[in-house]
């Protein structure tokens, strides 16, 4: 596909072209008790406006921050864009996240108004009100339970919206105004980094990076305004802004908010996206969840199965215009008999192109889905990079490697392997953070901190530069080559490798709860609870199998000696995770410090 060229418009102003050239074209759907209500252009952006307006009638000033706190809903975006028409910035906050972290991110981004999904998101801010001096309202969508709340403090999203109809019929010429005014060098969004190892810091993203990020997305996935997408990843993080806003708005194309994150399966079905983004761990789960149809199904229908999957396996990589008729007639056979329902059963059968990123996978699971014919690809990208920087196109694929530079983009190697990024999706800096903006922008080049190889003409993603490990014989070793072998195992969910200045590697483990209590059931052991159930000695001998069967993949120095199962899973609330699932190293090995010391005794 040729780079497309998109016009020299922000995201807002782009929102104001399609509304006046395809009014009346779908948008948006959004699903409310089970009916897909559409979205319009035209209403899209008039109910953009109209939060816009609303937004300034509340008392928020030209260039103001606008936090939002809520799942994947049309008035997050509405939030967004309406900001975006009136010359604010826009910050979002993890739904997931505890009150102290939620005032951490609003304090330290400057947040005039909050714009909330229900009591609970309400009562974080309430809780810490007094440690936000510049916050002065908050805008709640789902009423419920609200009715007692401050009305001086609290106001709901449809009165938000009525109150800026009002405004608008008072100062219709504030859109235009400040559209004119809007340039590509604005600021239109920060996005707070997990914070895996410290607090998290704002990246600041202009309307220009923005825009360069919808053509290379664009152009790497040869997406089209035919495209639809089921938004259900966390806005606040940069993969779904690429999804659900960049990319769209640009292109026309049209995007699905779902009920909820519960029924995101459910949705998937109902939508059949012909693109999907989808971080490892949705692939973990999407592959647990067929593994467990597996093992309940009859013997038979598993052997049929286990067919098809051995007879194309080897084609996984290859691409269809490049097969022989009679591996063409083989997948067909397996397509009509295995493969077609398995993708009607996870929603992906019209999918065109289907994306992982955003941390790294496990080689085997990338396999098992381009197997059964998931056009997967694997995409690398940050937050400082606007989304994807490097991609694989369906025609070429390298396993385990992440593609090449998307268009408009420079990569290279830098000391020590670090992947080094140029070009108009790079952002501007982090906010208030001088200090850290000058250590990731250097030279021009952006210092992403991963370790990258170059295999078959394209590059690999080694590890972390501030995780790979040396062991006591001097080795270096990357945990994430080991970790993501050992979660090709449907029944381990998480795996932290030890190994700095140790003898040899040793690993925590997180049993996959639902995979694990199957398998279980089916072998007849009885079990209470997690706890219970990690703590089985036949568990204990199906992850050692596991195990022994990813060491067999991996070089000697990298073999897990020694494993202690964790008796729980691993929680954002006490600080083991971030909001976005990434392990936090340090603070697991404080906290399991004892068992890990117990894996380098008497052995």
């Amino acid at each position: 596909m040729t780079v497309p060229s998109f016009p020299e418009l922000t995201l807002p102003q782009m929102l104001r072209e399609h509304a006046v050239r395809s009014p009346e074209r779908i948008a948006v759907r959004q699903k409310d008790f089970g009916i897909w209500n559409p979205v319009s252009w035209k209403a899209y952006f008039d109910r953009a406006a109209d939060a816009g307006h609303g937004f300034r009638a509340l008392g928020l000033g030209d260039g103001g921050h606008v936090a939002v706190l809520s799942e994947n809903r049309v008035e997050w975006v509405l939030a967004q864009l309406g900001a975006g028409l009136v010359g604010a910035v826009t910050i979002g906050v993890y739904p997931t996240s505890p009150a102290n972290e939620v005032a951490y991110v609003l304090e330290h981004s400057d947040a005039e108004i909050i714009v909330c999904e229900d009591q609970e998101q309400v009562d974080k801010v309430i809780e810490v009100r007094a440690q936000l001096p510049l916050l002065k309202r908050i805008v709640v969508v789902e009423t419920k339970g609200m009715r007692n709340y401050p009305a001086d403090l609290v106001v709901s999203f449809a009165e938000l919206e009525e109150s800026g109809a009002a405004h608008r019929k008072a100062n219709p010429d504030l859109v235009d105004s400040a559209l004119a005014r809007q340039g590509l060098s604005d600021i239109a969004l920060m996005i707070y980094t997990s914070g895996s190892t410290g607090k998290p810091k704002g990246a600041m993203l202009s309307y220009g990076n923005i825009r360069a990020q919808a053509i290379a997305i664009t152009e790497r996935l040869a997406l089209d305004s035919g495209a639809t997408h089921l938004s259900y990843l966390p806005l606040c993080h940069v993969a779904e802004q690429m999804t659900t806003l960049m990319a769209p708005v640009y292109l026309g194309s049209q995007i699905n908010f779902g009920e909820s994150i519960r029924t995101v399966q459910e949705d998937l079905r109902e939508v059949a996206p012909n693109m999907f983004l989808g971080v490892p761990r949705i692939w973990e789960k999407l592959h647990s969840s067929i593994h467990i149809r597996m093992l309940e199904t009859g013997g038979f229908r598993r052997r049929l199965f286990e067919w098809a999957y051995r007879a194309c396996e080897p084609l996984a990589e290859k691409p269809r215009n490049k097969r022989s008729v009679g591996e063409k007639l083989r997948y067909g056979v397996a397509y009509l008999l295995v493969f077609r329902a398995l993708q009607n059963y996870i929603g992906l059968r019209r999918a065109r192109v289907a994306m992982t990123g955003a941390a790294p996978i496990s080689p085997k699971i990338v396999r098992f889905f381009r197997t059964i014919g998931v056009p997967l690809v694997e995409v690398y990208g940050a937050t400082e990079t606007s989304g994807v920087a490097l991609g694989q196109k369906t025609e070429h694929l390298v396993p385990g490697c992440v593609g090449t530079a998307a268009a408009g983009v420079e990569a290279r190697m830098g000391d020590h392997g670090e992947l080094l990024v140029r070009g108009p999706t790079v952002f501007v800096g982090y906010y208030k953070n001088e200090e850290a903006t000058a250590a990731a922008l250097r030279d021009g080049w952006l210092h992403t901190g991963d370790v990258v190889a170059e295999e078959g003409g394209q590059f690999k993603i080694v590890d972390r530069l501030k995780d790979i490990m040396i062991t006591a014989g001097g080795k270096n070793l990357s945990p994430s080559e080991i970790e993501n072998t050992v979660k090709g195992s449907p029944y381990i969910k998480e795996c932290i490798v030890i190994g700095e200045a140790r003898k040899y590697v040793s690993a925590l483990i997180q049993i996959d709860y639902e995979t694990v209590g199957k398998w279980a059931e089916e072998e007849k052991i009885a079990y209470t609870n997690f706890r219970n159930l990690a703590e089985n000695p036949a568990v204990r001998d199906l992850i050692d199998r596991e195990i022994a069967e990813a060491n067999a993949q991996l070089a000697q120095v990298s073999h897990i000696r020694r494993f202690h199962l964790l008796a729980k899973e691993l929680d954002h609330d006490d600080d083991e995770v971030t909001a976005t699932m990434k392990v936090r190293r340090s603070n697991i090995q404080k906290k399991y410090a004892s068992e890990i010391e117990g894996l380098y005794t008497a052995a």
